[in-house]
């Protein structure tokens, strides 16, 4: 049985770091150019580096996307944009369009290439024109079921990867070759810049009757009628050994360190547990649960890895996710009065029980017992974003702990 890698997208430095220690095997990036996330923080070249090193330090490989589908005025610029990650050295290029695919061989052909799931990859003769090209991994197309994924194994060489997504956010448009966001608002969702209208709400209007906008369900509204839910494989782990994928992939270089470290602390554990007893798996499946619905969702469902998805894998009442969690900070440095500093993200107050997250999956309810500005003046709460405080929790605490607070029910 292949040991699967839990691969785990990081928006910034900051969450690259919250992924690593918080358990991928393997971390995803976007540089400031040629990903298809332009709205995200992204990683200067500076940042990039530094990424890289301390993921490499770690024992965690570092992938970079450059999976735009290309026109003829971006080449040149991955051409110069390629020879710059030759120098960082990540472990391998996540690609999606033959001429980008051409310029990485000639330019860096030491990092890996893999062959995004832009690329439309359905079938085991699309593999094997891939590794006969010389790329080392392939991302399923999300529209393949999990006895399609495997039978592409059976039919591939045993050194080539396989990578599926196996959690987050579902694009509504096959395989994310979408052209709503281009058509309404000029922003290209092919080139990074989506505006995500497929979250938006909608009604149908007559032809002979317009302005009369009649909705689509039982809502006067409108209705959502292209949100899906989120995808959540946390339940089937052997299924998705069984078929024989190398890399689980996390859907989420939009998401928040809280995010990152919930989605990633719980599947490690349960890849981990599995691996080590499937009766273990099992016993803590309660957990598995919990803990992955403490980060925001829009509900789960197993997408096509099981058939074709129904009504029941769409939201049409609702764009809004669930949220159980506010995100606070990540504990940083210890100075010498024993105090943590925090770059606080939400508010909270002195006396205010909150929560630590651990690495371990260890969750430890703490009382905030003091917090001071970056100056030593106390404070009795921390109501601007962004600020870097000085914290006392009562506990002692590790670099790059999560800080979060529980939503009232």
């Amino acid at each position: 049985m292949r040991k699967p890698e839990l691969l785990v997208p990081a928006s910034s430095l900051e969450v690259l770091k919250v992924a690593v220690i918080f358990g991928a095997d393997a971390v995803y990036i976007g540089g400031e150019v040629f990903g298809l996330r332009a709205k995200a923080k992204n990683f200067s070249m500076e940042d990039m580096k530094e990424g890289v090193e301390f993921a490499h330090q770690h024992g965690v490989k570092v992938y970079v996307t450059a999976n735009i589908l290309a026109h003829n005025q971006d080449l040149e610029g991955v051409r110069a944009y390629f020879a710059e990650l030759k120098e960082i050295g990540p472990d391998a290029l996540i690609i999606s369009d033959p001429g980008v695919y051409r310029i990485a061989m000639e330019v860096c052909p030491e990092i890996e290439r893999h062959i995004s799931t832009q690329a439309n990859n359905t079938n085991y003769g699309t593999y094997q024109f891939w590794y006969e090209q010389g790329a080392k991994r392939v991302v399923t197309a999300r529209e393949l079921s999990l006895a399609e994924i495997k039978e592409i194994r059976e039919h591939i060489p045993e050194e080539m990867e396989i990578e599926t997504f196996i959690h987050g956010a579902m694009c509504i448009s096959y395989s994310g070759r979408c052209l709503l966001s281009n058509y309404f608002t000029g922003r290209d969702a092919n080139q990074g810049a989506c505006t995500h209208p497929c979250r938006w709400k909608y009604a149908v209007v007559e032809e002979s009757r317009p302005g009369e906008y009649l909705p689509v369900y039982e809502n006067e509204r409108g209705t959502y009628i292209f949100n899906s839910k989120d995808l959540c494989m946390i339940e089937h782990i052997p299924d998705l050994l069984d078929a024989g994928i190398d890399s689980y992939k996390i859907e989420g270089r939009m998401k928040t360190a809280l995010y990152v470290a919930t989605v990633a602390r719980t599947y490690r554990k349960a890849i981990d547990d599995y691996l080590e007893s499937p009766k273990k798996y099992e016993e803590n499946m309660e957990w598995y649960r919990d803990q992955i619905s403490n980060c925001t969702y829009r509900q789960f469902t197993t997408g096509f890895f099981y058939g074709k998805p129904d009504h029941e894998s769409q939201i049409y009442d609702s764009n809004t996710y669930v949220k159980e969690y506010t995100y606070l900070g990540i504990v940083g440095e210890k100075n010498e009065k024993s105090r943590y500093a925090i770059e606080q993200r939400n508010k909270f107050s002195v006396g205010e029980e909150i929560e630590v997250m651990k690495p371990d999956g260890e969750n430890v309810r703490v009382t905030v017992k003091g917090i001071w500005d970056d100056e030593g003046n106390q404070m009795e709460s921390a109501p601007h974003p962004k600020q870097k405080l000085w914290i006392d929790l009562g506990v002692e605490l590790d670099r790059f702990d999560i800080l979060r607070r529980k939503e009232m029910e």
